[in-house]
């Protein structure tokens, strides 16, 4: 099925969620989510997690909402608009997590993508381990999940700095996640180091890599937060979750080639999420 197949027997544009935290510098977050969903031809609508205070060179403060706030943000949202798709991001509390979880086994919020964030660029911890074990509850419940190799050390238990270190080990560290009950794993490679970009592709019938050209920028503020929406914007229009995959890589590499012309702020730079419009 093709994209304007999709929408013509989907009803129209995809109406796409993002639940995530925001990042004033726009590079991440919800807004980095909302930007995603215009570009790839989804209409966004978003409810809030947690208020950040960031920019490009770092984040000094968080500010979670109460979870029933967000519980009710759903709610009030479900009950008006048609939801197709949906990505989760930063959950920030074990309780948020458990609200998201319920509402998520609910059912009503589509095939959902969680972009596990749990550990910044740097390495450092963002949840605790309640949250995190929260995360681990949450995954098979999930239809994606894209950590990147530290969230995939994590997530399997151990620290930040015990990541895959070669393919074969993601191979693995794949598989493992799918055991925890994912039903498909985008490990995603950005953090390694090398002329390929390498990612590895889990579901039920095994796990194969997707390569691409690595990008030689240091524009990559919200990477991970851009595929995972992609994943969300793109999946109502295409017949496939591999299909939708490759076309998300695809627009994301596009992304970090041009992050350089926006020139925003003094730290690593947002992608250009409007590359193939402006």
């Amino acid at each position: 099925m093709s994209r304007a197949d999709a929408r013509s027997s989907g009803g129209g544009v995809p109406h796409v969620l993002s639940i995530a935290g925001s990042d004033p510098s726009g590079g991440a977050g919800i807004q980095a989510d909302l930007k995603t969903f215009s570009a790839l031809g989804a209409y966004g609508c978003a409810v809030l997690t947690s208020l950040t205070a960031q920019s490009t060179q770092g984040v000094t403060g968080v500010h979670p909402l109460p979870p029933g706030f967000v519980r009710q943000q759903v709610d009030t949202l479900v009950e008006d608009v048609r939801i197709d798709a949906t990505k989760l991001g930063m959950l920030g509390t074990a309780e948020c997590v458990e609200v998201v979880t319920d509402l998520v086994r609910e059912g009503r919020l589509g095939p959902v993508v969680l972009d596990p964030v749990m550990v910044s660029t740097a390495g450092s911890r963002l949840l605790d381990e309640d949250a995190v074990a929260g995360v681990r509850r949450l995954l098979p419940h999930v239809d994606v999940v894209t950590p990147n190799l530290p969230e995939a050390a994590v997530l399997l238990g151990g620290e930040p700095g015990q990541v895959a270190t070669d393919v074969r080990s993601m191979h693995d560290q794949a598989r493992r996640l799918q055991d925890l009950g994912a039903a498909r794993v985008l490990l995603k490679g950005g953090h390694a180091q090398g002329p390929e970009a390498l990612d590895v592709w889990a579901d039920a019938d095994g796990s194969h890599e997707l390569r691409a050209t690595r990008v030689d920028t240091r524009h990559t503020h919200g990477t991970g937060c851009s595929l995972s929406s992609a994943l969300a914007a793109i999946r109502p229009q295409e017949s496939s979750w591999l299909a939708t995959v490759t076309a998300a890589k695809e627009w994301l590499t596009g992304a970090l080639t041009q992050g350089e012309r926006l020139a925003v702020g003094r730290g690593p730079g947002p992608v250009h999420h409007f590359w193939r419009w402006w």
